[in-house]
């Protein structure tokens, strides 16, 4: 793979819009010449004295921003240096932080192209860290995950990650697979020594161990994506059960209206919630019943919908009569049949501040009370919640975790490449077959780190990066 890394590239590294800081990063060979061009450790005096040259790496220094044709004064600021190769990108890197001020910075990095700086393109300041061997493919990727992480679990997962826990799993794993490639090609190339026999029975016994590991590895994607994207519950029961209420609870706001008529919500509102930690996806949805009413009919078909594409559901059974807990039941029942009991059913006994006689007997020893009206039962429905998540106290273990729908499908694709071994062993294939099939698995396994992988990829996953990144 090659690089053209004689560019000098920078960009404004903090958020766009108006704040009291604004950092701006150069990386490449020439960004301590670029910078020295612009700087002045005196207000007074013009810039391109050498100052930043001087510094030692790691440290900062106060001064100002000179306009070199003009001399014009742009901005005070703090400039620090972080000399190659110990630096996020392994090169000279040079950050300005000046003022917040959009124009203030954009002034600044144009004067930086008129040194003969280029713009960087999205995500290359973290592909330049990859190429140059600072970080693996798949720590880069965590770096964005970490940026865009809305939740604590999603921070976690993504700097579980980013420390290579997710790395070190796969070069376990390909160590065992270059073993086994070993043996199976001093079999090829020296029948003499060894039967072909023995070869592929000893491949198939560490085979077996590979495929154990992977198999945890890519089980453990739903509870990662969950951690990464967050849940998906619908909140599901009968008309006026207090759904609105249980959203409005959950949120934290009135996100819903919320009314005594039955029937009031007419269509799905979606809602983000960060709940202990735990991403989750809210969506209230209209109450469930026959209904001649068009609009309530469309409402009706938005509900199932809902159901059909969520991780879980929050039932809302309404306990406040035995009538109303009955109709309650017979909806759950009717829900489980029609999804096969498919579906994560976290069933809320609500109203329980008015709570009927015998109600609550109908829905067995699962079920939770709560009160969404009196915001009761908050901490119950998280726990469960969590389970359905697969974050629990039991949810731990050493095993890296899955968050990217990329790694998933690498590592079932290394599984078929496995599977296709054992068929070839179990034939009797010559041996070269099932080498071939452990070098495809390898293959597959190097895409996720990014050893094996195609610049068309790299292009691909770096172009979802923030610029400044």
């Amino acid at each position: 793979m090659k690089y053209d890394f004689e560019d000098t590239i920078a960009a404004i590294s903090t958020p766009p819009g108006t704040g009291g800081i604004g950092i701006i990063r150069m990386s490449g060979e020439a960004a301590v010449r670029a910078a020295d061009k612009i700087f002045s450790t005196n207000i007074k005096r013009a810039a391109g004295s050498n100052a930043v040259a001087r510094m030692s790496s790691h440290t900062l220094r106060h001064g100002y921003i000179t306009d070199p044709g003009t001399g014009e004064m742009i901005d005070e600021c703090i400039i620090s240096v972080m000399k190659a190769p110990r630096s996020y990108t392994k090169e000279d890197v040079v950050e300005i932080n000046c003022h917040g001020g959009s124009a203030v910075m954009r002034r600044i990095l144009s004067l930086l192209f008129e040194c003969g700086v280029r713009p960087a393109e999205p995500g290359e300041f973290t592909k330049r860290a990859f190429l140059n061997g600072r970080i693996d493919l798949s720590m880069a990727e965590a770096v964005m995950d970490i940026i865009n992480a809305g939740s604590e679990a999603g921070r976690r997962a993504a700097a579980d990650q980013l420390s290579g826990r997710l790395s070190r799993e796969i070069s376990e794993i390909q160590d065992k697979i270059k073993l086994c490639l070993a043996e199976t090609e001093v079999a090829i190339d020296y029948p003499e020594y060894e039967t072909e026999e023995d070869t592929a029975a000893h491949a198939m016994a560490l085979l077996k161990e590979i495929k154990e590991k992977l198999v945890r590895l890519s089980e453990t994607f739903y509870r990662g994506r969950i951690m990464k994207e967050g849940i998906k519950v619908a909140i599901a029961g009968i008309p006026n059960a207090g759904k609105s209420s249980l959203l409005n609870m959950l949120s934290g706001r009135d996100r819903a209206i919320v009314t005594d008529i039955p029937g009031t919500t007419r269509d799905t509102i979606e809602e983000y919630v960060d709940l202990d930690g735990i991403p989750v996806i809210l969506t209230d949805t209209a109450g469930l019943r026959k209904t001649s009413d068009t609009v309530e009919k469309i409402g009706v078909d938005r509900t199932y919908g809902a159901i059909e594409s969520s991780d879980a559901v929050l039932f809302t059974a309404d306990i406040s009569s035995k009538d109303a807990a009955e109709r309650s039941l017979k909806l759950l029942n009717d829900i489980k049949e029609r999804f096969n009991n498919d579906k994560h059913m976290i069933v809320l006994m609500n109203k329980s501040d008015i709570e009927s006689e015998g109600a609550a007997e109908l829905f067995g020893s699962d079920a939770v009370r709560i009160s969404a009206g009196k915001e009761q039962g908050t901490e119950a429905i998280i726990a469960k919640i969590r389970d359905a998540a697969g974050l629990g106290a039991e949810a731990g273990g050493h095993t890296a975790i899955i968050t990217s729908r990329r790694h998933k499908q690498l590592i079932d694709n290394a599984l078929d490449a496995l599977s296709k071994a054992e068929e070839s062993y179990e034939a009797h294939m010559p041996v070269d077959c099932i080498s071939y099939d452990l070098w495809e698995c390898g293959r597959y396994l190097g895409e996720i780190t990014g050893g094996t992988i195609e610049n068309d990829v790299i292009e691909t996953i770096f172009s979802k990066f923030c610029l400044g990144k």
